[in-house]
């Protein structure tokens, strides 16, 4: 059963029955779906979500699909790893990583709004599918068409990473590459699909889309025992994930799920595309485009479309924002790396080290929960940081040769004194 009643502006509050429109026609606002909350409350319960299998429609009520998915049967409930050695080193009491660079099948949590989405492109009736991406949600959508046995184009600026690449035309879409960055690949998908009528799954179909964003934090709830986290913190790139984190936290208190306990939420970008942080910072709500400038391509979106929510989220919350440097990024990524054995990309490497700016800075007290919210896979993107690990150490064959690096490196103090 759907609780859907329709779609309805943000901006104007005009309402629309169920259908692939993601703008407003009376003042170009964007639309989000609405839903029968008093329905759901008496529709579910924590005992009914946990018979369920594990993935993310186990909340099924909180999502925009009228009958039942089509993708996505295994993606979502990702793990939420308590990460006491990156925590020691923090010095905070109480830290989690959500772990979405496992999601399935792609690696990010792209996952998550590309299972809703293409669920609800069939319901629609679209036979062919497609995407503006700066590589994680291209991965996602070919995946999952396939999957589907859809007809699938994804679009990417050209000059991203080999793994993102390969990554897609492994699942057999037509991939095209763009020259320019994704602001430019964004502003020709629109028109692509208002001219051949395709299921777009961030452009016409974004209100259904986006809404799969919620199930990151419903799962965050649900793993913590069905309470909130005082702070979580998570990259920024076009603004989807974190404004439906907080629509979810709140949708979760409203269906009587959990209690109203406040979560700060605290947006990440990289300081060579930080339009969010620099508005927030300018105490704005004005996003002034940027044009992006570092290695974290997967959030490099120079005028974000929905970054007025982001900013209105965070604040609404009482969190707050940080940009960080590729340096800080790299060493970020290496940092999880070596406390908590997760590899993820320099998204992830953004969020890691933003978190410990704000927790260093005292924005976010270390005696209170905190979540980390990893979003995509390190092995997908490792040209970013190839030159910055150490390269293997090459011998012959023989034990001696062993022996002799073996006591340079467990004893380079004495190595250095003797010669070796």
């Amino acid at each position: 059963m759907s609780f859907v009643l329709g779609l309805q502006c943000r901006e104007c509050g005009q309402e629309y029955p169920k259908q692939a429109l993601h703008v407003c026609e009376n003042c170009f606002g964007p639309l989000e779906i609405v839903y029968d909350y008093e329905g759901i409350k008496r529709a579910i319960s924590r005992e009914k979500i946990a018979a369920r299998e594990k993935n993310l429609w186990r909340y099924r009520e909180l999502l925009p699909i009228d009958g039942e998915p089509t993708v996505g049967l295994y993606s979502g409930f990702t793990p939420l790893v308590r990460a006491h050695r990156l925590g020691a080193l923090l010095g905070v009491k109480e830290l989690y990583i959500k772990d979405d660079s496992v999601n399935h099948p792609t690696f990010s949590y792209k996952d998550r709004v590309v299972s809703v989405a293409i669920s609800k492109a069939i319901e629609f009736g679209f036979d062919t599918v497609s995407c503006a991406s700066t590589g994680n949600l291209a991965n996602s959508v070919a995946a999952h068409a396939a999957k589907a046995g859809l007809n699938c184009y994804v679009f990417i600026p050209d000059g991203l990473e080999q793994g993102k690449i390969i990554g897609s035309a492994i699942y057999g879409p037509k991939t095209v590459a763009i020259k320019g960055n994704y602001d430019d690949v964004n502003r020709l998908c629109s028109e692509i699909g208002d001219k051949y009528g395709w299921a777009f799954v961030n452009v016409n179909l974004r209100p259904y889309y986006a809404e799969g964003a919620k199930t990151h934090g419903f799962e965050v709830a649900e793993q913590l025992g069905w309470k909130l986290p005082k702070h979580i913190v998570v990259a920024s790139a076009g603004g989807t994930i974190l404004p439906k984190l907080a629509k979810g936290f709140k949708e979760l208190v409203k269906v009587g799920l959990v209690e109203d306990t406040g979560c700060k939420i605290y947006s990440a970008q990289a300081s060579g595309c930080a339009p969010i942080i620099n508005a927030l910072k300018k105490g704005t709500d004005l996003i002034s485009p940027v044009k992006p400038n570092t290695i974290a391509s997967s959030i490099a979106i120079g005028n974000p479309a929905d970054g007025y929510y982001v900013i209105e989220a965070v604040r609404e919350s009482g969190g707050w924002g940080e940009s960080v440097t590729d340096d800080e990024i790299i060493e970020g990524i290496k940092l999880l790396a070596r406390t908590e054995g997760i590899f993820t990309e320099p998204a992830g490497g953004t969020e890691v080290a933003v978190a410990r700016k704000l927790i260093e800075s005292g924005r976010i007290p270390r005696n209170e929960s905190i979540v980390i919210s990893i979003t995509g896979n390190g092995y997908k993107t490792l040209e970013t940081v190839a030159h910055s690990v150490e390269q293997p150490y090459t011998i012959n064959a023989t034990l001696e040769n062993f022996d002799e690096l073996y006591h340079q490196l467990d004893h380079p103090a004495r190595a250095r004194a003797v010669g070796i």
